[in-house]
């Protein structure tokens, strides 16, 4: 690979890093934003979905300016969301401005869910496609793990009213970074074939590949895919055509939500105190937990294009059973027994191995599946309706959670993720294609999919 491609897909999936930043940061901010604010456990639980919010509008309207402005244009309107909802939120004066700063923040994190994978996706060669769009998964969870660790850092040097300022004010860093980087990068080429900017993209596609041949080969299939899907924007998306690609895309959006995998890492901090740990110590469990998570997406990357999607969800669907009947046991064993040192153990325990699971199927496979799976035509429709079904779910089961746990007990909690893995277990079995190593323009024959003449959008591209 050309180190342009390398850096191209390492900036895109920066935004990738202040998504996951985002995600956890406010676990270590949510109780001093209650007290200094005088919430209720309701309009807390509302403050912190505000970002959920914002980013299923992010994802819900992102798709289009993408595929008619172009991929790096709306990147760039994301880091300049990221940045005023990471200042906005440090300096709010109070609790209707800390939320509208959330949402706006969130608004780029739901856009860039839908827009870097689509970006990374379109600059990279297929043999590596799923290893560079696996980045944007990587640095979601070094973001994740940097969160957790800035929090337990400024904890420790001021633990005062202050410090979740602190905390939500931290992101503005990498945001800034981003924007700078975003500059030194191309747009992708097949979006600006798509507008009618077909010497740029050439120039740019021969930028990206190794040989001219690669190059000639990779312009031919664009202008191939292209010709076949004219007037894109004019092409309906809810059609019979594309029904299986769309109930693909809601469906791995769905489980992976209903694994429970946000509402934990939102109050990872309270759920090991609720165990029985100290404070503090639960603060570094949550680092522990964020440093497996790390680990076990770095392996994730090295295989998904070697073992192939439909394997990695597999293991990870095994390991989300194991792992959530554990802790709804070890929850309704000590809920009855009262909570000690020993529950709180096994409980980081049971969590790391969930968290393992989710980081080597789910998280590595969702971002880069959805990215494969829709035509050239409808890619960035394709990739919203999948980030939106997957922030509506995150919404729900992020508000929903402290109060199942408040009233049922996080055993009941648990059980009822498990019950929706034992679902995502069968249809990797009996529904999930595997997409690994076929080119873009290919895929649509490799699905088997139908495409209506009358959608304006001509016959379906010749598989070769």
């Amino acid at each position: 690979m050309k180190p342009l491609v390398i850096r191209s897909a390492v900036v895109a999936s920066l935004g990738g890093l202040i998504f996951g930043f985002d995600t956890a940061v406010i676990s270590g901010a949510e109780k001093q934003i209650q007290e200094v604010f005088d919430l209720s456990a309701g309009m807390l639980g509302f403050t912190v979905t505000t970002a959920l919010l914002g980013t299923i509008l992010g994802a819900l309207v992102a798709g289009r300016p993408a595929d008619t402005y172009g991929r790096k244009k709306v990147l760039l309107v994301i880091g300049i969301l990221y940045l005023v909802g990471a200042l906005g939120s440090a300096l709010a004066p109070n609790v209707a401005l800390l939320m509208i700063f959330r949402f706006l923040g969130g608004i780029g994190v739901g856009a860039s869910s839908v827009v870097a994978p689509i970006y990374t996706a379109e600059v990279a060669p297929p043999a590596n496609r799923g290893r560079l769009v696996g980045l944007v998964q990587f640095n979601i969870v070094l973001g994740i793990l940097l969160a957790y660790a800035s929090n337990a850092i400024i904890r420790a040097i001021m633990d005062g009213p202050d410090a979740w300022r602190w905390m939500l004010g931290v992101m503005a860093v990498p945001s800034a970074i981003f924007l700078l980087l975003l500059a030194t990068v191309p747009e992708t080429p097949r979006w600006l074939m798509s507008v009618g900017r077909n010497e740029e993209g050439e120039i740019t596609s021969r930028r990206l590949c190794m040989t001219e041949e690669e190059a000639r080969k990779q312009i031919d299939e664009i202008h191939a895919s292209l010709d076949a899907a004219r007037n894109s924007a004019s092409v309906p998306f809810f059609t019979r055509g594309h029904r299986k690609v769309i109930m693909l895309a809601v469906a791995i959006a769905f489980f992976n939500q209903m694994s429970g995998i946000n509402a934990i890492l939102y109050y990872a901090p309270r759920v090991m105190e609720q165990a029985g740990a100290a404070e503090n110590t639960a603060y570094l469990m949550s680092v522990g937990v964020g440093v497996v998570n790390l680990i076990a997406t770095m392996t994730a990357l090295t295989v998904i294009d070697k073992l192939g999607r439909r394997r990695l969800m597999l293991v990870g669907s095994i390991g989300y059973l194991i792992s959530l009947g554990f802790l709804a046991a070890v929850m309704f064993y000590f809920e009855s027994a009262g909570f000690n040192s020993l529950s709180s153990v096994l409980v980081l325990l049971g969590l790391a191995v969930f968290i393992a699971a989710h980081a080597f199927g789910q998280g590595a496979v969702i971002w880069v599946f959805i990215s494969e799976i829709f035509p050239n035509r409808i890619r960035g429709r394709g990739q919203s309706l999948g980030s939106l079904t997957h922030w509506v779910f995150a919404a729900i089961t992020s508000w929903a959670f402290p109060p199942i746990v408040e009233l049922l007990g996080g055993g009941v909690a648990f059980s009822i993720f498990f019950v929706f893995m034992v679902g995502q277990l069968i249809w990797v079995l009996k529904v999930m294609p595997e997409t690994k190593g076929v080119p873009l323009e290919e895929m649509e024959a490799k699905l088997g999919l139908t495409h209506d003449p009358n959608d304006r959008g001509g016959p379906a591209p010749v598989m070769h």
